[in-house]
């Protein structure tokens, strides 16, 4: 098996899993399959290891309100390891593949023990920052039925962030502080850059609501 016909099946499996919801559809796995793959070659990681945990890091869908939420990479990755170990995959990589699997997810707070772990988290968190994070965020909440903000105090200047009410409060409980999170360099970089745009997104939004131009 090469690493395409790899990524092939790997592809195909996810193409019948149904995702959670429109935030971490299979164009949410292609992008995360886009970052992992140059993280992978910026960082020296093992191709084996990264791309199969990124193609499969969502194979179990589980609602972001689901009190079963910090469970879902956990079960994603035993979904995994069962998939690949019905191919013709070298066995020694599935260990890796699950430990990569089970630390992406935020909710789980897994710490991770390799480079190739590292990749895959990073991959994962660069998808909710940027122009698609903001755009991932206003899914979200839409789906989850949360207003868009407080009324009283948008942006959290006087109150601390609260993402169970508040779809905009998500920014400042998680996303704003995700960069400080990445573990690559190339990932940490590009975090970063992400984060610029969105805080320009958050000043423009606090210009209009004030009435400014």
């Amino acid at each position: 098996m090469t690493l395409e016909d790899l990524q092939a099946r790997c592809r195909d499996f996810m193409a019948a899993v149904e995702a959670a919801d429109a935030a971490h559809d299979i164009s949410h796995v292609n992008r995360v399959v886009t970052n992992v793959e140059a993280l992978t070659r910026t960082e020296g990681a093992n191709p084996w290891i990264t791309l199969p945990a990124a193609w499969l890091h969502d194979c179990v869908a589980v609602a972001k309100d689901s009190p079963w939420r910090a469970q879902g990479s956990k079960l994603a990755a035993k979904a995994a390891i069962d998939f690949l170990g019905g191919l013709d995959y070298p066995q020694e990589c599935l260990a890796d593949v699950y430990h990569a699997i089970e630390a992406h997810s935020y909710s789980a707070a897994v710490p991770t023990r390799t480079l190739e772990a590292r990749v895959v988290q990073d991959g994962d968190r660069l998808d909710s920052l940027g122009a698609i994070g903001i755009a991932r965020c206003l899914l979200v909440g839409g789906r989850l039925n949360r207003p868009l903000f407080s009324l009283i105090d948008p942006f959290c200047d006087e109150r601390e962030p609260d993402d169970s009410r508040y779809t905009l409060d998500h920014f400042y409980a998680k996303l704003l502080r995700l960069p400080a999170t990445m573990q690559t360099n190339s990932g940490r970089a590009e975090a970063e850059r992400r984060a610029s745009l969105m805080r320009g997104y958050l000043d423009s939004l606090r210009a209009e609501l004030s009435g400014n131009r």
